[in-house]
């Protein structure tokens, strides 16, 4: 009996050895013990996902946890906007590893590609947003992970007042682009400005008449984070929409004045005018 056990211990150990250099191997967040356990027959066979990563970043993307004695062939395919198709591959019988149309340097094997079937990007730029596929080829199937990369730019957030005494805040150079809002809420007009390196400009501009604002707040809203900015408004510049009302409205009196006038003096003088003729 104890013989048994030490005999089952001896099989344990040794399959703990063989399974271990591989687990090791792809130490990366990427991989767990459990995923490497798991039954084959319920790996899907092909995974989407979308991933935000933010500029200046680093990330990792992950092949389909599959034994690397198991893979005879994995590949990288990366389809970015305005590049060429660019594949990275690697196959195990040979121990050889090709790249196609791959001139980015940032974009490399997460380690050496028979250690690790992962692809690493480094100093993640706008250039790589685009779509990622990594492809396995193994004895029990074929698998496929594609990855919807979507990069993030944090804009840079500017809050000041006008020379004709208009409070101004922008959200600049963000992807995707940033939201603005008030508080409190004024006569606002808000426009977006599409630029050459696929970021937006958000730019708002916003009128007080109220004389009694004096601190306006302007919340700029993004993925990335959010940032709020408060500008306090100087006298007079909460005024000069109340004063042109003002303005406006005696004028109007005015006029209405000069009418009634008017209409009393021609009345005046048609009455004469009738009672002479009469004489």
């Amino acid at each position: 009996m104890c013989t048994l056990e030490r005999t089952l211990a001896v099989r344990l150990l040794i399959s703990i050895a063989i399974i271990m250099p591989d687990f090791l191997a792809s130490g990366n967040s990427c991989l767990d013990g459990k995923q490497f356990m798991q039954d084959r027959s319920s790996l899907p066979a092909e995974v989407n996902t979308s991933l935000s990563v933010e500029l200046g970043s680093s990330c990792v993307l992950c092949c389909p946890p599959v034994l690397l004695t198991n893979v005879d062939l994995r590949t990288w395919k990366i389809m970015l906007r305005d590049q060429p198709f660019c594949t990275k591959a690697y196959r195990r019988e040979t121990n050889e590893s090709t790249d196609t149309n791959c001139t980015d340097e940032r974009v490399t094997w997460a380690s050496r590609p028979d250690l690790s079937p992962h692809l690493q990007i480094n100093a993640v730029a706008v250039a790589h947003d685009g779509y990622y596929i990594c492809e396995i080829v193994s004895p029990t199937g074929n698998f496929q992970h594609g990855y919807q990369l979507q990069v993030l730019v944090r804009p840079e957030a500017n809050m000041f007042l006008s020379k004709n005494k208009t409070l101004v805040c922008e959200a600049v150079a963000g992807r995707p682009a940033a939201q603005i809002s008030w508080t409190p809420k004024g006569r606002c007009v808000t426009k977006e400005e599409k630029n050459s390196n696929g970021t937006v400009t958000v730019r708002s501009t916003c009128r007080y008449s109220d004389s009694n604002v004096s601190t306006v707040t302007c919340l700029v809203s993004h993925v990335t984070g959010n940032r709020s900015l408060s500008e306090v408004l100087p006298s007079g510049a909460t005024t000069s929409g109340s004063a042109a009302s003002s303005l406006l409205i005696i004028l109007y009196v005015k006029l209405s004045v000069l009418m009634v006038v008017l209409v009393i003096v021609g009345f005046a003088s048609s009455q004469k005018i009738n009672a002479c003729s009469k004489v």
